[in-house]
Parts: C-alpha cells; sequence; structure tokens
C-alpha cells in the first residue's frame, strides 16, 4: 500500500534551472520505494527561467495540485522589466553599478517581503492544504526552498494538524550570499532570524544539500538532519562527438562575483605564450552571464574567444558537457559559500570531461571532486598552479588522453538518493 507525501514546491515544470530538478527527481523515483507523491505548486507562478523540455519527465499519474499565486515581480516589470528580471533571477549588479531603481527594488524585497517575494502564498495555500490532507488523510508533507517562505507554509500546517514535516533546504537561509545585498534593516535581519528559528526548530526532520550547512544548522537546532546531496539522472543514449577546438566551458549563471580574475589572467597569457593554445582555444559560457564578468574576461583580451551561447534547455546543456573539452566550476569566494553545491557538479561529474573548479576554502565541492577523483580544485589567488594544469588539460587533449577516471559516483545518483529521502518519509 502507498504511503503519500505532499510535497510542497515553487519550482515545477516548465520553470528551468537547478531549483526544479531536485524535487522532479525525488518524485520520479519515489513511488519504487512505495510512495505516493503529490505535488502543491504555484498556478500561475513567474519564473525566471522556462525549459519546457522538463516537462517531458512527468510521471503520467502524477498527481498535481495548483493554486493561485500574486507574484510581486510582475508588479515590478512595470517599472523596470530588466531590473526585475535580473534580481528574480539572482544576478544582482554589484552595489556600486546599481541604478536608483535597483536600489529601491532590493530595500523594498528585503524588507516587505520577509522572508520573500511569495509571502502572501503563505495564508491562501494553507487553507487550501488543510482541508485537502484532511480528505486524503496524508501523513506526510515536505517543503523545499527556496523560496523560504514555502517553509511557512509547513510551519501552520504542522500547528494547525500536526502532520509529520520534514523541511528541505536546497540553500541556506539567512547564510546564503545574496541575502547580504538585500539592503535588510536590522528588524528585517532579526525577523529573518527569528523566522528561520521557528523552522528549523519545528520541523520533524530538517534535509540538507551539504555538509557545511548541517553544521550551521546544528548550532541552531536539535533536530534530526540529513545531508541529501543533488545528483545525476542522465538519459542521454548515445553520447555526442567533442567539440573539436578545445573547450573550456562554464553552464549555468555565472554572477558578478563568480569573478575569478587570475582565470582570465592565466587564459590571457597562455593564449599569449603558446601559438597552438591559441589556435585550439575556446571559452564557451552557456547560461546567464553578469555584464561585470564578461566585462573582466574582455579587458583580457579574450573576446574573440569567448562564445556566449546563452540559456539552453537542460538536455542541450547535458550535451555540451559531453561535448566539452574540461568543464568550468566557479563558486563565490566566500565564507557563505562553502556550503554551495551547484546541481550541476554531478552531471559534471559522469560527463567523462574533467572539472576545472575555483571557490573558496574548504568547501563541499572541493571534497566531492577529489573524493572522487572528477577533476582539479583551486583557490582564487591560485595563478601559476591553475595555469599549469590548464596547459596540462590542453596537452592531454592534444594527445586525446583529456579523459577521467572517476570514482564512488554511485551514491550521487538520483535514485539512491530518493532512497536515502524514502526512508525518512
Amino acid at each position: 500500500m502507498h504511503k503519500k507525501a505532499l510535497i510542497i514546491t515553487y519550482y515545477w515544470p516548465p520553470a528551468g534551472g537547478p531549483g526544479v530538478q531536485r524535487w522532479l527527481k525525488f518524485v520520479k523515483y519515489l513511488p519504487d520505494y512505495n510512495i505516493q507523491p503529490i505535488v502543491y505548486c504555484p498556478k500561475n507562478p513567474s519564473y525566471p527561467i522556462i525549459d519546457e523540455s522538463l516537462t517531458k519527465e512527468l510521471p503520467k499519474d502524477i498527481v498535481i495540485l495548483k493554486q493561485p499565486i500574486k507574484e510581486p515581480y510582475k508588479l515590478a516589470r512595470l517599472f523596470s522589466k530588466k531590473a526585475a528580471s535580473t534580481i528574480s533571477s539572482g544576478v544582482i549588479p554589484k552595489e556600486k553599478k546599481q541604478s536608483v531603481i535597483e536600489k529601491v527594488m532590493l530595500f523594498v524585497r528585503g524588507n516587505f517581503f520577509i522572508p520573500d517575494a511569495r509571502k502572501n502564498w503563505v495564508k491562501p495555500s494553507v487553507d487550501f492544504l488543510t482541508d485537502y490532507i484532511q480528505k486524503e488523510n496524508i501523513e506526510t508533507i515536505i517543503t523545499t526552498g527556496p523560496p523560504h517562505s514555502l517553509h511557512l507554509i509547513g510551519l501552520q500546517l504542522k500547528q494547525k494538524l500536526d502532520v509529520k514535516w520534514i523541511a528541505d533546504f536546497r540553500d541556506p537561509w539567512t547564510t546564503i550570499g545574496y541575502h547580504k545585498k538585500l539592503k535588510l534593516t536590522k528588524a528585517s535581519q532579526l525577523k529573518h532570524q527569528d523566522l528561520e528559528l521557528k523552522v528549523l526548530n519545528s520541523a520533524d526532520q530538517l534535509i540538507v544539500t551539504s555538509e557545511n550547512t548541517k553544521r550551521e544548522f546544528e548550532f541552531k537546532t536539535n533536530q534530526p538532519i540529513t545531508v541529501i546531496t543533488n545528483g545525476y539522472d542522465t538519459t542521454i543514449s548515445e553520447k555526442p562527438k567533442k567539440d573539436s577546438k578545445f573547450t573550456i566551458a562554464h553552464i549555468g549563471s555565472l554572477l558578478s562575483e563568480r569573478n575569478p580574475k587570475h582565470l582570465w589572467e592565466a587564459l590571457s597569457e597562455l593564449i599569449n605564450e603558446n601559438e597552438a593554445f591559441k589556435a585550439d582555444f575556446e571559452l564557451k559560457l552557456i547560461g546567464v552571464v553578469s555584464d561585470v564578468v564578461l566585462q573582466e574576461i574582455y579587458s583580457h583580451n579574450l573576446k574573440d574567444y569567448t562564445n556566449v551561447v546563452g540559456y539552453v534547455s537542460h538536455d542541450d546543456a547535458i550535451k555540451a558537457q559531453m561535448q566539452s573539452q574540461v568543464l568550468l566550476l566557479i563558486e563565490i569566494d566566500s565564507e557563505d559559500t562553502k556550503a554551495i553545491i551547484p546541481g550541476k557538479l554531478f552531471e559534471y561529474m559522469i560527463s567523462n570531461t574533467p572539472i576545472l573548479a575555483i571557490g573558496p576554502k574548504d568547501s563541499d565541492v572541493e571534497r566531492i571532486i577529489k573524493s572522487t577523483n572528477t577533476g582539479a580544485y583551486f583557490f582564487y589567488e591560485a595563478n601559476n598552479t591553475l595555469k599549469s594544469q590548464i596547459l596540462a588539460y590542453f596537452n592531454a587533449y592534444k594527445e586525446n588522453t583529456l579523459v577521467t577516471q572517476p570514482i564512488g559516483l554511485k551514491p550521487y545518483s538520483r535514485k539512491e538518493l530518493t532512497k536515502t529521502l524514502s526512508e525518512l518519509i
């Protein structure tokens, strides 16, 4: 007999990006463990990225509940479509380069929409789901954030119905990098912290995506915390051919602070010093790229070697990972980003393409890449060692020996990860 689990999520197909894929995959495999997932999501959301290709992965018999949501970003677009789209997608310009309207939007977003812009969906969702949960005899509810306002839905349902509540944190709450950019007043900061503590101490079970986040939360709660990372679930049957050029590809958003200047310097120096490298090199950027990052790249005379592709579907992103010669993974150099593990890392790991990663010291990404033997990890201050690694990859490319020898990847498969989730439910 199937046990029912109600999953409360904001991101759901046709939303694009990594936020949707985690629970799409869990929903795909939960029935294999005798759990019937029921999904609750908005009827009319304002997604910054659309990827229709993900809809084909929806199970045919899945029950999906939808209720209307009032989206403040739709109103914000009336004042500045570009600023609203940029901020809603997570690309926040550096403070010195923010326009007046961007500064106003960030202040309003941070102080009038706590914990986030979906706060007004909490009450109508609780009203609707209270009746549904009782009618369908649902014993377990799962909320996933960000947006963390969805955890407030879980909090209120827990208080009203005493159901089992699992809160899934795809990212931290008050320590995530962009939180500091929201121009929060002291009162707003305290309100965020208070809501976070209420959620962490009221949920029956917490799920996080990294060991660093688990350690952070253990200082704030005694509730059980389980790490379930994101993972891979590649379905491409025939691997595409590798690019003829020596392509170093970054797939995903390149935010303003994901800007390792030593990397751009190293690439520029290799072009100037090595004629073969100059003839074969291409920097491929797939996804949203901050203007700040592009300007920095171009300032190192790399414009003629840079291919800005823009956003592509998830299927095309998987193909690009397999076609590229080296995959670039960049995280902001900050204490707050040690816990961030981009979902693409796990797809990178099974692409048979070496990973060149740059980020903070002691990060979860560094640990995973080293333990799986899937690439090389560097800190932001690296220069000569980074340059030597790129040259080593290039020489292997010329000799047709540029491959990886990964180990220990099975625990990161979506089905294995879902098994862990099913045991919590």
